[in-house]
Formats: C-alpha cells, structure tokens, sequence
C-alpha cells in the first residue's frame, strides 16, 4: 500500500470551506472537475456508511464506481470526512479530507489518500508513483476556497 498527503494553509474560515466537500455534484466538480456523476445509493443520518455512485471521466473513458463514507466528523473545530472506493477492481483507494480550524480567517486542509492494488503486477506502478496529483489537489482545493471567501466577502460588503 502507498499513502501520499498534503497540507495547505487556507485563506478562509473552516465554514466556508467545509461545504467543498458535502456530497453535492456541484461543490465536488469545483475541485475535481472530471467528476461526471455523484449520486446517493444509500445514505444514512450519521453519514458513515453512505454509499454514493460516482461516474468519472478521462477524456473519452468513463468509470463508475461506488464510494463509501467510512469516517465522518464535523465540529467548529475540526472536520473530516474519509471515502473509500475500489477501482476497476484494481486499486482499493482511500481518501481523508480534514480541515482544523486554525483562527477565524485561516484553515488548515490536510488531503491523505491510499492506494492498495489488488494484482500483483500492478504493484511495481504503485510503488513508483510520485505525490503530484495529491500536491496539485491540495493547491486546488486552497486556490477555489480562497477565490470563493473573497468572492463572498466582496458581495457582502455593503455598498457593492
């Protein structure tokens, strides 16, 4: 198994950036534009153990697959959700979006994903794979949570 992470410093409160990662299609598709489709299959109240299925695309190839809340916790303080998903029935993935809470305009995003391959002449890629997705996604995550805080903060200032 091979686990990458990354953390930003966000230029935003923790409740503006938080709602990147609710289930919705919409907020998703800001930070990971090559998601197609993300409906529920089943939800449950407390959140874990939702399972959602996602269509992703790549230029002309699409995959489908289903992803499972396996942790969930939204506090003032702190807030995390983690997925899971099998891919192509090649790689178990994980992945772990936290966000702590460091003052009231600042936000620190931790992105942690894993991946398992589930054949064995798959492991050798695995092994090699460098971290750049997970760094740009960090980046990502950080440049649309801060573009819309500022957004926000312009149309609510009075007199605009």
């Amino acid at each position: 198994m091979k686990k990458w992470s990354a953390e930003r410093e966000i230029q935003a409160p923790i409740e503006d950036v938080w709602p990147l990662f609710d289930e919705s299609v919409e907020a998703m598709r800001k930070t990971m534009p090559n998601v197609i489709k993300h409906e529920p299959v089943t939800v449950t109240e407390e959140k874990v153990g939702s399972i959602y299925r996602q269509t992703y695309g790549e230029g002309k190839r699409k995959m489908e697959y289903d992803v499972e809340t396996l942790d969930y916790k939204d506090s003032p303080e702190e807030k995390k959700v983690k997925v899971g998903f099998t891919l192509n029935n090649m790689f178990d993935i994980t992945t772990t979006y936290e966000l702590f809470k460091i003052d009231e305009q600042t936000t620190l995003f931790r992105y942690t994903t894993t991946n398992q391959p589930l054949r064995w002449y798959i492991k050798p890629f695995v092994v090699l794979a460098s971290k750049r997705v997970v760094v740009q996604y960090a980046d990502r995550v950080k440049a649309v949570a801060e573009v819309e805080t500022e957004t926000k903060e312009t149309t609510e200032t009075p007199g605009n």
